[in-house]
């Protein structure tokens, strides 16, 4: 598959989720799944669309809402999409436009190309190491995408406050003594905050120069992301080890991991 074609199914799927999003909230259909969190309509939709474009593909799929294969089959495939329909259903609940369509193909283990769409900001990022990261506004009407611009779009200077990115909805008490201890080593830093997969997006940009995710994720949260940030220059490490957060692993659930900027990734 060509990369037009998982952008495309991407805005697809950013539209199926709009149509539910403007609809009236007592049609959304939320549902509770095992471990609590919500499921919509507009997750269900998006599964759909994203499974129906990557049957071209001769990859396996991963997605938060589809049947999750037994890790002594999928540890045989040396690619797989991991996919996360509807990224911040909290978000997408609460109306604040922060949610996101995740598409990413990983290889042994490692992502090396991503989609993230913020169908209701009208943002696309995508990426991979052969030809970067970029960012484009998609017209809603007709999902098309406009001129693509390379990312990061700005970098620290010298002199800059740290500019730290946390979630609007998880912030731990280990991320907060992770702040703390940024700030002892950079003096002041500024808080920026925002939903789903876009905090990473906000790293690879330049709008932010660290994200310090110490909270639990699963690995469709983060797969696309960490293609997308890698693609831009940054790093995205588990916070124990340093090494780069590995996927397509027996348990999902991601370990504790920090998003250094190109300026910080050496650090």
């Amino acid at each position: 598959m060509e990369t037009k074609d998982i952008l495309q199914a991407a805005i697809q799927a950013g539209k199926a989720i709009m149509e539910v999003y403007d609809s009236p909230q007592s049609e959304w259909q939320v549902e509770s799944k095992a471990d609590n969190s919500p499921l919509t309509l507009a997750d269900r939709r998006s599964h759909e669309i994203i499974s129906e474009a990557l049957k071209k593909s001769p990859y396996l799929m991963i997605s938060e809402e589809g049947k999750i294969r037994k890790y002594a089959e999928r540890n045989h495939h040396r690619h797989v999409w991991i996919v996360d329909p509807l990224d911040g259903t909290k978000e997408f609940i609460k109306r604040n436009g922060e949610f996101t369509v995740n598409i990413a193909l990983v290889e042994d283990g490692l992502p090396i190309f991503g989609v993230i769409y913020a169908p209701a900001l009208h943002i696309l990022y995508y990426g991979n190491a052969r030809d970067g990261a970029f960012k484009c506004e998609v017209n809603p009407e007709t999902g098309e995408w406009g001129e693509p611009q390379e990312l990061p779009l700005a970098r620290r200077k010298k002199g800059d406050k740290l500019r730290v990115v946390a979630s609007r909805s998880h912030l731990s008490p280990e991320t907060k003594a992770y702040i703390d201890r940024l700030k002892e080593a950079h003096g002041e830093v500024e808080l920026v905050s925002a939903g789903s997969s876009l905090k990473i997006c906000m790293v690879a940009e330049g709008s932010a120069d660290v994200y310090p995710r110490l909270a639990p994720t699963m690995e469709w949260d983060t797969a696309a992301g960490q293609a997308i940030a890698l693609a831009a220059g940054c790093q995205v490490v588990e916070a124990e080890t340093e090494q780069p957060v590995r996927y397509n692993k027996e348990d999902l659930l991601n370990p504790f991991f920090i998003v250094k900027g190109s300026s910080l990734n050496k650090g």
